[in-house]
């Protein structure tokens, strides 16, 4: 398909610069497969949803993946992606043409990294250097990596720390919040337990690739990038049995979505996982793990945008966001969020 077909003009004061105050009073906008919308909170959830039904959340918790550094005189900045093992992670690089292999960068508080290796794609290899465990290194010198439409716009700063993790937030290992489920609170996962709605917790980190444009011109020719994901097996047995008896798989985030994906087969049974996947979802994909979706509201032309388009119908996510940015929802990671329930 063409990417064009997903682009949509979004005015600049429709993008959340910060969460809402409290993180479940944000709007949510209920869309059904026919295109019905309806708007609501997201503590209105436990209402929307049956006593059958299972939110699965991401329990991936985001590291201080951002930094800064130097190599001579030459400024380069580096966010990481993908953990390759306990020294190595593979970066995306600001100033890329100032580094070659074999280059120690200087990111200052005593990290330096050599670049060993670049990939297909520009980024690069980087092994961490001394005996030090990388998290404790990341710890002392990176910074939160939020999304580029956030960092462009104000200073990264303290709250930022909070208010990029989830509640579930256990697995080091993200570049990127999940961020459907930043609007969740102890408050609303009392309410939804009251109404009888279960939850489920797996793990997958997010990279840096999800911030990333598509900058080819037909969907088939973009390749998207690996991310690690794990569903324990007492966990998959747990969603099989749910929809065995009636229930609905609700994914809390695209994230929860595609890991979701990627462990089901074409019995629809979901299997345990543990590994890599790059599933690229868009419209012609037949689900077989999820039956619903909550998700905040994605950037124009964004892989993301077009899972949902999957999910819905092109036709009805493009009615449904246009509704959005009439109504004033405030988009992206620290926006407001959608429930979709073909």
């Amino acid at each position: 398909m063409r990417v064009d077909l997903f682009d949509f003009a979004l005015p600049p004061e429709n993008i959340a610069l910060r969460p809402a105050v409290p993180r479940d009073s944000a709007r949510l906008l209920s869309v059904s497969g026919a295109g019905q919308l309806s708007d609501h909170s997201v503590g209105d959830l436990p209402q929307l949803l049956s006593s059958k039904d299972i939110l699965v959340f991401n329990d991936t918790k985001v590291i201080p993946a951002q930094l800064e550094g130097r190599r001579g005189e030459a400024k380069i900045g580096a966010t990481l992606h993908k953990r390759v093992d306990l020294r190595r992670w593979q970066a995306f690089i600001r100033n890329a043409k100032r580094l070659k292999i074999d280059d120690v960068v200087d990111f200052g508080e005593d990290v330096r990294a050599r670049a060993e290796e670049k990939y297909a794609d520009g980024s690069f290899l980087l092994h961490f250097l001394g005996d030090e465990p990388v998290e404790v290194l990341l710890a002392r010198a990176g910074t939160m990596p939020l999304p580029p439409y956030i960092a462009s716009k104000r200073e990264i700063d303290e709250r930022d720390a909070q208010d990029y993790q989830t509640m579930f937030a256990r697995e080091k290992g993200a570049v990127a919040a999940p961020t459907a489920a930043l609007h969740f609170t102890d408050k609303l996962m009392a309410a939804l337990g009251d109404a009888g709605v279960g939850q489920e917790i797996l793990t997958l980190h997010v990279g840096a690739g999800t911030f990333l444009p598509v900058k080819v011109d037909e969907t088939d020719d973009h390749q998207m990038h690996s991310e690690w994901g794990r569903i324990e097996p007492a966990v998959a047995e747990r969603l099989n049995q749910a929809r065995q008896n009636g229930g609905r798989v609700i994914a809390v985030g695209t994230t929860s979505l595609r890991l979701l994906e990627s462990a089901t087969g074409e019995d629809r049974i979901i299997q345990p996982f543990e590994g890599d996947t790059d599933i690229f979802i868009t419209p012609g994909y037949q689900f077989r793990a999820v039956d619903g979706l909550m998700t905040n509201f994605h950037l124009p032309k964004s892989t993301l945008f077009m899972l949902v388009s999957a999910l819905m119908g092109l036709d009805v996510m493009q009615s449904a966001y246009a509704h959005a940015i009439a109504e004033g929802y405030r988009f992206y990671s620290y926006g407001d969020s959608s429930l979709l329930l073909p």
